[in-house]
């Protein structure tokens, strides 16, 4: 008998050995035992999440002659042969090959047919969104209303593909990507029946790097043994797909924290020298920032040794948490712009030297100023006092407003005899994206009003937002709800890489400063020289 891979080897076998969907088996299984098994069924999710496992498994189990709570025994003639492939009404079609009209007009045909052996003739289409426009109209009458001896079972990664005449035809079962550690708890399983040795420290690395496939997450496994060797450990699993030493990823980063150019290139060449990916090394880059992040924020993290929990705990120290947000946003373009180009060296030596250079970190590292010389300290010194001055200002101002030109008075309020209207700034391009994401996470109240607003910065830590209309009542209760502002002040700190705090700007709405002495006494006390005409 030939060799067979692992995942083929392991594949799931009943409901209750598909890892990490159980919500979706145990309602399969409930409608094996009802009786209640539907015509159509469309499985969705990630490549390696089990829509074909549990494809097969419910195909044997709607035939199987000894059914035992929903699951297929696998023992009888039918599971038998659908095992071995010799069952011919159990029909298993890639769409990816097997997409035009005729190959469609082929199964119309054969569902008039009864079955040969088994209760019921499955049709189990993969990869179901490659059919082509007149393949899917093709499918469309025999979809809704097939024979009652015939039962789709439609299995896709990219559900968006698929028209909603299909989709509003079948029950839709979305998988999951599988967690980490239901990952290595497969592993664990498939490692001790193929007598392989492996570290807890090797299992989580395949874990990290299937993305939440397993049949991934064997093929890596798999290609560890390969040599014959069963012994593995995290080193032999990084040589093998061309990850770098933790040291190496402690160099770059330390490198990029402290502008050293010249660190960061001679790394990155040690790394190239050794024959590994550079899109691996980016990738590895970007989640040591994330973990030094993390450790910024709660000084706690897994999956490292002492020594190199000491590492980033150094660094953690020597970046602020808005510039390492923005590293890792500034990576993440860099990584795009790697998959579009044919140099992709060149288009990581240059993203890394931009990251390094001073000017970088002072525009996006206010705690902390990176420059040399008394005049740029001064000059740094006297805009966070200005910015400062600002921030005040900004605060202060909705205790005063002015409507339709006529300027309002609050009872017990000195109002000034000038007004000074909040100076805007640039228009900010990411403002749209973040809309649409309001939209794309559920929140249609939030998006519904902020259609067709402007994002304006307002100053460094405040960002504007304009309405072209006056806000209804409702409008304006829902946009200031605390939960309404805190989920749009998160987006757009992270679009700016650093928190931010909003402000609502309407049409016709003049901002007002109170106080005049307030304003002068603040300002000269930072310094800051201030006089009102």
């Amino acid at each position: 008998m030939g060799y067979t891979a692992l995942y083929r080897k392991f594949r799931p076998m009943t409901f209750s050995e598909i890892v990490g969907q159980e919500a979706i088996t145990q309602t399969l299984k409930n409608q094996i035992m009802a009786g209640r098994v539907g015509h159509a069924y469309l499985f969705n999710g990630g490549r390696g999440t089990g829509k074909t496992s549990a494809a097969k498994i419910l195909a044997r189990a709607v035939n199987c002659l000894n059914p035992k709570d929903g699951e297929p025994c696998n023992e009888c003639e039918i599971c038998k042969g659908a095992i071995n492939g010799s069952l011919t009404d159990i029909v298993e079609m890639d769409a990816a090959s097997n997409n035009s009209v005729e190959d469609i007009r082929s199964i119309r045909e054969e569902v008039n047919f009864l079955p040969t052996k088994a209760k019921y003739r499955v049709y189990i289409i993969d990869e179901v969104h490659m059919l082509s426009t007149g393949a899917f109209n093709a499918l469309l009458k025999t979809l809704e209303e097939p024979p009652e001896h015939v039962k789709f079972i439609l299995a896709t990664t990219e559900p968006q593909k698929l028209p909603a005449t299909i989709l509003s035809r079948c029950q839709r079962f979305d998988f999951k990507r599988i967690s980490n550690e239901n990952i290595i708890k497969r592993l664990e399983i498939v490692s001790k029946e193929s007598n392989i040795n492996i570290t807890k420290e090797a299992l989580e690395i395949i874990a990290s790097l299937s993305e939440g496939a397993m049949r991934d997450a064997l093929s890596i496994l798999e290609r560890c043994i390969q040599d014959g060797e069963n012994n593995i450990d995290e080193n032999k699993i990084k040589d093998l797909v061309g990850i770098p030493k933790r040291t190496y990823i402690n160099k770059i980063a330390s490198g990029i924290i402290s502008c050293d150019v010249d660190s960061v290139i001679e790394t990155m060449g040690q790394v190239l020298d050794e024959g590994k990916d550079l899109n691996n090394l980016l990738w590895e880059i970007i989640k040591y920032i994330k973990d030094i992040l993390v450790y910024k924020s709660n000084g706690k993290l897994d999956l490292y040794n002492e020594e190199e929990l000491q590492n980033i705990k150094e660094l953690a120290e020597k970046i602020t948490k808005p510039r390492a947000i923005k590293l890792i946003y500034d990576l993440s373009e860099l990584e795009n712009d790697m998959k579009s180009s044919t140099q992709k060296v060149i288009v990581f030596e240059a993203g890394m030297i931009k990251l390094c250079s001073q000017e970088e970190v002072a525009n996006n590292n206010t705690s902390v100023p990176i420059t040399s010389g008394e005049t740029n300290r001064a000059n740094f010194d006297l805009e966070q006092r200005i910015n400062k001055l600002e921030r005040y200002v900004a605060s202060n101002e909705e205790q005063f407003s002015t409507k339709r030109g006529q300027r309002v008075e609050k009872p017990s309020e000195k109002v000034l005899k000038a007004s000074v209207k909040i100076p805007l700034g640039k228009t900010q391009e990411y403002w749209p994206q973040v809309v649409d994401d309001l939209k794309k996470n559920g929140k249609v109240m939030l998006y519904t009003n902020l259609i067709n607003t402007t994002a304006r910065e307002i100053n460094d830590q405040t960002i504007g937002i304009e309405f072209q209309k006056p806000l209804t009542p409702f409008g304006k209760t829902v946009l200031e709800k605390q939960e309404s502002i805190k989920e749009i002040s998160s987006l757009v700190s992270m679009a700016c890489g650093k928190d931010m705090s909003i402000k609502y700007i309407e049409p016709q709405k003049e901002e007002i400063i109170n106080n005049e002495d307030e304003i002068s006494n603040f300002a000269n006390g930072n310094g800051i020289p201030f006089s009102i005409t």
